[in-house]
């Protein structure tokens, strides 16, 4: 079998691994691993992706801030096209959650981008909620729709005109230690590099698991997604994305159909995720109660892996109990939104360089993402307890 030799394998060809090794080619010669016959099967390729700077943990809306640039003002020759549509998004709460409302605002970065709106208004910015559903609400005017397809693609692009190489139907079967790295075995030949990117999505741990280290605690939920036809007389592109405050679940528009999906979370293995007929029913019944919507069929419906690590922010940066082994794992969902700050990181860092100052300024450091927070010995003791 043909050994080829680089400086960086990444594995995984979703959003997170082709937008951080398009960055790490900029000055290092890297292989793109991808399971598939194509690049973003799973987890990327199902995203009904929104840009939401109030969407998340603090450690997440920091990276999301900092993307914000490069999604609205991309490089030259990255698309052809906006990456974005300005759409809103619009957290609703019933009186029994105004107390989960109040506290969401008290956040100041919620705060800073979203303001607070009473029963009125949101029924006059939403005018699918049901009379009297909404006692009030937080809108965030500048959420906005992401072109999921056109943001992967471009990363991929670049990738190859920096002098990426992408292998496809590339599942890694080995990875083993070498005197100067790491050796990869896939079905596509055998890799080597001294820098390893975990960017499996769903398979981080197996992946980690085939490199001595075991898992770290990245676990894939499942969330489910459909499409139906929205009532009559309403001018469906005009909605906003409309949120639980507890995220119980949530619509928007999509290519003149509504999108509906429960914000299930169900622990999963790694798959091909398809969605359950309760998700599905449960996802129907939650927006039929908010929405003054009959849904009588459904025109769609599917289902993908969302993967987190134990305190939900992602894990971002090298292994310390295997040198040359980096994590970039537990995105959640908020690898779409994240992707182009969550690059440059990887990039600095896999030179061992310290976070950017493009990055730091928006609130992001090192310590919330390294995966030494999970591998140090307190934090073992206390998962053993």
């Amino acid at each position: 079998m043909e050994h080829k030799d680089f400086d960086v394998v990444v594995i995984g060809a979703g959003m997170a691994g082709a937008s951080a090794a398009a960055e790490i080619a900029r000055n290092r010669r890297v292989v793109l691993l991808e399971r598939e016959s194509q690049p973003g099967y799973h987890s990327t390729g199902r995203s009904a992706a929104l840009f939401s700077e109030t969407y998340g943990n603090a450690v997440v809306r920091a990276l999301t801030r900092a993307s914000r640039e490069f999604l609205y003002a991309p490089p030259q020759g990255f698309v052809e096209h906006p990456l974005v549509r300005t759409r809103g998004s619009l957290h609703i709460a019933r009186n029994d959650q105004i107390a989960a409302l109040n506290a969401f605002f008290a956040l100041p970065d919620v705060a800073a981008q979203a303001r607070l709106v009473d029963a009125k208004e949101a029924k006059r910015l939403c005018a699918l909620l049901r009379d009297g559903y909404a006692a009030a609400a937080i809108l965030e005017p500048d959420a906005a729709d992401v072109d999921v397809h056109a943001l992967h693609q471009g990363f991929l692009r670049q990738f190859r005109a920096r002098g990426g190489v992408l292998v496809t139907d590339a599942g890694v079967t080995a990875l083993q230690r070498t005197p100067v790295g790491w050796g990869v075995r896939t079905a596509a030949g055998e890799f080597g590099a001294p820098v390893v990117v975990n960017a499996a999505g769903a398979w981080a741990d197996e992946v980690a698991s085939l490199a001595g280290l075991g898992q770290l605690g990245i676990t894939p939920n499942r969330r489910t997604a459909l499409l139906v036809d929205p009532p009559a007389g309403i001018d469906v592109d005009a909605l906003p994305n409309t949120i639980d405050i507890e995220e119980q679940f949530y619509f928007k528009p999509d290519a003149g159909k509504l999108f509906l999906s429960p914000a299930d979370e169900t622990p999963s293995e790694p798959c091909d995720a398809q969605p359950d007929e309760m998700d599905v029913a449960v996802a129907i019944d939650r927006v039929q109660q908010a929405a003054d919507i009959d849904i009588r069929v459904v025109r769609r419906k599917w289902a993908g892996l969302r993967s987190f690590a134990p305190d939900r922010s992602p894990v971002i940066g090298y292994d310390e109990r295997a040198k040359g082994f980096f994590w970039l794992a537990g995105q959640g969902g908020y690898g779409i939104q994240t992707a182009p700050a969550a690059g440059v990181l990887v990039a600095a860092l896999v030179n061992e360089s310290a976070v950017p100052q493009a990055l730091a300024a928006f609130g992001v450091t090192e310590a919330p993402l390294s995966p030494s927070r999970f591998t140090r010995q307190p934090y073992r003791e206390a998962a053993a307890r």
